[in-house]
């Protein structure tokens, strides 16, 4: 899944979620001895998945690498879309890697999060202030074994810590609709230091709002004061744009997680109360 998204801290845990079965990369063949004539047969590589595809999936089975979920009809109640299947590359600089080597598990995630992103549309700021994420899955160590190099790309909504929202008919576009903010922005039920904070859907009850996405200083240190401090003042001014004539400003700057920061995401979110 993509830094920044999946709420903040549920994001990075799905991000830190690359315990799948790596396999040989092989040939896309392999070979069974004909006992009558000696010769060789090669088996079908497993199909890949198809864009368009429907499943009911939960948090847990989105931690995993590699998923047996059978598609669902897309006219019911579903939590993912396939929205990309493509080709993993295995090969970098020569060398032949394992599905669940960190390459390549970045490889896949990279390609997935621009898949949703290109998908929902939007403006940047509204795809890293939403809750729509990207999960992704490889084929199992038997189908790579097989030939299988797919990775499929799904899209799903966090409702809260541990459940995704049912998905609507049409995603495609779903950030450039009217009120999309409002029905899938991110809210929390309380300010993102308070120790019951949690992370909710703008549709649902709330009382503060992710109103910015602030990139910090480049070269800066991850939770060092400076950048700190450059984020506390941007989202101040964030405050104040929405509050002009209050004297009693409240926001709050929550930084990316260390595994966001680790693979890549230099922002943090603004927060302010949403009366």
């Amino acid at each position: 899944m993509r830094p920044g998204r999946l709420g903040g801290l549920l994001v990075a845990v799905l991000l830190s979620a690359t315990g799948c079965s790596g396999g040989d990369g092989g040939d896309g063949t392999s070979a069974a001895p004909n006992g009558a004539t000696g010769a060789t047969t090669a088996a079908a590589a497993p199909k890949a998945p198809r864009v368009g595809s429907c499943y009911q999936l939960d948090v847990r089975s989105a931690l995993k690498a590699t998923s047996s979920r059978p598609a669902v009809s897309c006219s019911h109640r579903h939590t993912a879309v396939t929205v990309a299947v493509g080709t993993v590359q295995p090969v970098v600089d020569g060398h032949l890697l394992a599905l669940d080597s960190t390459l390549v598990q970045r490889q896949i995630a990279d390609r997935c999060r621009r898949a949703v992103d290109a998908h929902v549309g939007g403006s940047l700021r509204d795809q890293r202030l939403s809750r729509i994420q990207a999960v992704w899955f490889n084929p199992t160590t038997a189908q790579a074994d097989r030939g299988a190099l797919w990775y499929r790309c799904d899209l799903v909504i966090s409702s809260g810590p541990r459940t995704f929202a049912a998905l609507p008919r049409k995603t495609h576009g779903m950030l450039r609709a009217q009120g999309a903010m409002s029905r899938w922005g991110t809210c929390g039920t309380a300010s993102p230091a308070a120790k019951h904070f949690q992370r909710v859907l703008c549709s649902a009850r709330h009382t503060w709002r992710a109103r910015a996405a602030t990139t910090l200083p480049a070269g800066t240190a991850y939770l060092s004061t400076k950048a700190g401090r450059t984020a506390d003042a941007r989202c101040r001014a964030v405050a104040a744009k929405l509050s002009p004539k209050s004297s009693k400003l409240r926001w709050a700057f929550e930084w990316p997680t260390r595994d966001q920061w680790q693979s890549g995401q230099r922002y943090g979110l603004c927060w302010t109360p949403d009366a």
